[in-house]
């Protein structure tokens, strides 16, 4: 007897799982990591820090947002991707990551970004999927055949890898670009909408270190330096809003726009980050994407708005 297509698909390599929630996205992070107690389940290496922002007269052109049109502070963190506390700086395939929040009260909005333009799934499934993919077997390891066949039945989902493959390590956090991956519809202070994509680019420009000068560093250079810079007078990051197109997508985070790197982008001002703060400051919490001051509208992809939910449980597990 024939079986139906729906009996024959394979919900696993289609990128579909059932029981997709953010819930079931933060437990797949922690077993990925090996469950390690009481830090985030994704970028639980981190910095706390302290600065401001400074806006430009340009940035109401593109939107009315207090957190992007006045002066404010600024309380930041600098991460390491993945559920590993201890994982090495030294190890490129790891995404970098800063999270912000600007201003305070109902006119802050938090800002999160890595170094890297797009996600790794486009879908909740897809993520979990991918996760699921990637849990230790007996060995610890994750089965390369599992990973293989998700991967070749899920192009898209090595899109973020391979972009961070084809670059060399990271030689400081204050010498990458970071990248808002999802699309912000911003109205500026005429009630003009447009679309837009947050990007955060040193001041200073980028700092790379080659593969066999990486071999002379320590798991935490990246931390030291930061340390070492902020005490030498501080560092400086450029937000910028890249300008959208009519039929630029929109929902598929996997995907950048098209000519992405040569578009329009207009500078909205810059963050001076001058100090380290206590990592309370910042564990107490979480960045939350969806707290946007008015003036820039929340995207409607499906992994942004699992996001909130999904950073609220991974606070509440470490703080048992």
């Amino acid at each position: 007897m024939s079986q139906s297509p729906i009996e024959d698909s394979n919900p696993a390599l289609d990128g579909k799982e059932s029981g997709a929630t953010p819930f079931a996205i933060v437990d797949a992070l922690k077993t990925v990591a090996g469950n390690p107690p009481k830090v985030r389940a994704s970028f639980a290496k981190g910095q706390c820090v302290r600065g401001r922002f400074e806006p430009t007269v340009d940035a109401a052109t593109i939107t009315r947002s207090a957190s992007f049109t006045h002066a404010s502070v600024v309380r930041g963190r600098f991460s390491m991707g993945g559920g590993n506390p201890n994982v090495a700086d030294t190890n490129k395939l790891v995404l970098r990551g800063l999270a912000l929040h600007v201003g305070e009260g109902a006119e802050s909005s938090d800002l999160l970004v890595e170094n890297a333009p797009v996600h790794f799934a486009k879908s909740l499934d897809q993520m979990l999927g991918f996760l699921r993919a990637r849990f230790p077997g007996s060995n610890g390891q994750p089965s390369p055949e599992k990973v293989k066949e998700f991967s070749e039945a899920n192009p898209e989902t090595l899109n973020q890898a391979k972009y961070i493959a084809a670059r060399s390590l990271p030689g400081s956090f204050a010498g990458t670009t970071y990248w808002g991956v999802h699309s912000f519809k911003a109205i500026n202070v005429l009630g003009e909408t447009r679309l837009i994509k947050f990007k955060v680019v040193p001041a200073a420009g980028e700092i790379f270190v080659e593969n066999e000068e990486a071999n002379a560093l320590s798991a935490d250079f990246l931390f030291q330096d930061l340390a070492e810079r902020i005490g030498h007078g501080g560092v400086r990051f450029h937000v910028l809003a890249i300008l959208g197109q009519p039929g630029d997508p929109t929902e598929d985070v996997t995907q950048r726009w098209p000519n992405e790197d040569d578009r329009e982008a207009v500078k909205l001002g810059t963050i001076v980050i001058d100090a380290l703060s206590d990592d309370e400051a910042c564990d107490a919490t979480f960045f939350n994407p969806s707290n946007l001051a008015d003036g820039i509208i929340r995207p409607t992809d499906e992994i942004f708005a699992a996001r909130a939910q999904a950073y609220a449980d991974s606070l509440a597990r470490r703080r048992r």
